[in-house]
């Protein structure tokens, strides 16, 4: 999936501030969840954060109808936390492996959490992803600094680490 690049800046109150984007995926039946924060002092504007699911190892996909790979149970996108934060919600169709997000702020404090299920293709339980499933997936953040990127580990977060920004 062609990542939306978007402009952005991070503004810092004074001085040279790291941050880092933390993304957790939750598992649970039937909605998964993830939760996407920022850790640190900066604020971050205007960003673009994609959820890449296309290197885990389980063929992790997006199963939001009953129609395509997913199995069993489907469950569309939705914003459950930070609608303010979110410019607009992005259009996840069934089979996608990637969803971009783009955030008009995000402050230490707050998240960004959306619902929706994740099923695997290579395991005899898809409807239940566990943390080794899903490592190895990327989290992408896209701003006026650069592209960022953290993988995902066995325990489910995934850490993308910024720089020092200056304000």
């Amino acid at each position: 999936m062609k990542l939306i690049v978007f402009l952005a800046a991070a503004l810092c109150s004074g001085g040279a501030l790291a941050a880092d984007l933390e993304v957790r995926f939750i598992e649970g039946a039937p909605k998964d969840r993830f939760s996407i924060s920022i850790d640190g002092a900066c604020a971050l504007h205007a960003a673009s954060i994609t959820i890449d699911l296309a290197t885990a190892p389980a063929g992790l996909l997006f199963d939001v109808t009953d129609q395509g790979a997913g199995v069993h149970v489907f469950q569309p996108f939705e914003l459950t936390a930070g609608h303010d934060q979110v410019l607009e919600p992005p259009l996840v169709k069934v089979g996608d492996k990637a969803v971009t997000l783009r955030v008009a702020r995000l402050v230490s404090g707050q998240s960004v959490d959306f619902m929706i299920d994740v099923d695997d293709t290579g395991d005899s339980r898809p409807t239940m992803i566990s943390g080794a499933e899903i490592a190895d997936a990327k989290v992408i953040l896209e701003s006026s600094q650069g592209a960022f990127q953290g993988g995902f580990n066995n325990k489910a977060v995934a850490i993308a680490h910024l720089p020092d920004f200056r304000s």
